[in-house]
């Protein structure tokens, strides 16, 4: 930690890369890292948008590879943290090696939000090579609040120095976000983190509100660039922690000219995060954004508003890697409405 109220750590080179379908260049991040380390940033983060090893057919192709990334980044940092991220399935003790051996200082190891036990081997892993572990919940609307307790605990007792609460859908409300960080923060040891996703508007707001109840370290993407309508936006975060008591170490104007300045050139029409009917739907139904392009295509399949069929799955509760149950949904809901469209034509 540092000795500030809050940690910040910005994502904008990890879940930024969503937003540029993982097509920064090392070139590009140097200069977004040289940029927030300028600006005191606590903490930096890259790898590839689904974490070390995510560059592939499956998640998408990266524009280079992760070593390349880590030599550009670690020399222009100075006293900016570096972390990498690590899903279990996706990275490997391959990759986590190389981050030892290019400079990286954390390692976040995340889960799905009722998954941690499968994150045992890993903390062991980064443990072993002297790196901070953090584990994060992902899609922790999933689960009640006892439940995150539950899986955090498990983080902790393998070794875990952080567990965050992620709103990875952004689906949460403020209510959501103090239940959940206020309960880790009373029963574990450790710090709690927070990280938001903007699909509601409550980037900000929940974020503030996992501060109130306890976190201690959270997340930030300049320009809010991120997956859905992307993450809290991270000078937008320094400021407003500012204006509310808060010591930050991230310098307010000096992350402002680096959105403004270094990364906004870098972004087209199409890569801005925007608010828009579909990041909407995906945080009102608490669906990944992986599910929406599957989702637009069979709606047309079976003549269906492709929302309604995002709201029967969140509904469900169906998780990443589950996008084969969409035909298979949708196919029902097609079926229902033609048996009741017959039942209303028979009663007249």
């Amino acid at each position: 930690m540092t000795d500030s109220d809050v940690r910040l750590i910005d994502m904008t080179l990890r879940d930024g890369m969503h937003a540029v379908d993982h097509q920064f260049t090392p070139e590009q991040m140097a200069d977004v890292a040289s940029a927030l380390d300028e600006a005191n940033m606590d903490v930096v983060e890259v790898s590839h948008g689904d974490g070390m090893g995510g560059s592939s057919i499956n998640y998408g192709f990266a524009a280079a590879d992760t070593e390349a990334y880590l030599d550009a980044v670690v020399p222009e940092l100075t006293d900016t943290r570096l972390s990498v991220l690590l899903l279990p399935g996706i990275g490997t003790v391959e990759e986590l090696d190389l981050a030892v051996e290019k400079g990286a200082d954390m390692c976040r190891i995340a889960t799905h939000v009722t998954e941690a036990d499968v994150s045992a081997e890993h903390f062991e892993f980064v443990e072993e090579r002297g790196l901070e572990a953090n584990g994060l919940l992902m899609l922790s609307h999933m689960a009640s609040p006892e439940t995150v307790l539950e899986q955090a605990k498990l983080m902790e007792e393998y070794g875990a120095e952080a567990v965050y609460v992620m709103d990875s859908a952004g689906a949460m409300l403020p209510q959501d976000v103090r239940e959940r960080v206020g309960l880790l923060s009373e029963e574990l040891s450790i710090d709690v983190g927070f990280h938001a996703h903007n699909n509601l508007g409550l980037g900000i707001g929940n974020t503030l509100a996992g501060i109130e109840a306890g976190a201690t370290t959270v997340d930030g993407c300049l320009r809010g660039l991120g997956a859905g309508s992307g993450n809290a936006q991270m000078e937008v975060l320094v400021g407003v922690l500012e204006k509310a008591g808060y010591d930050v170490s991230p310098d307010f104007f000096g992350v402002m000219d680096a959105a403004e300045d270094v990364l906004l050139p870098m972004l087209t029409d199409d890569t801005m995060p925007e608010l828009d009917n579909d990041s909407l739907v995906l945080g009102y139904a608490g669906v990944y954004s992986s599910f929406l392009r599957h989702t637009r295509r069979v709606g047309e399949q079976f003549d269906l508003d492709p929302r309604e069929i995002l709201v029967e799955l969140g509904d469900m509760g169906v998780v990443g890697g589950q996008e084969d149950m969409i035909t298979d949904v949708a196919a029902r809901m097609a079926g229902d409405d033609k048996a009741a469209t017959a039942d209303s034509e028979a009663d007249d």
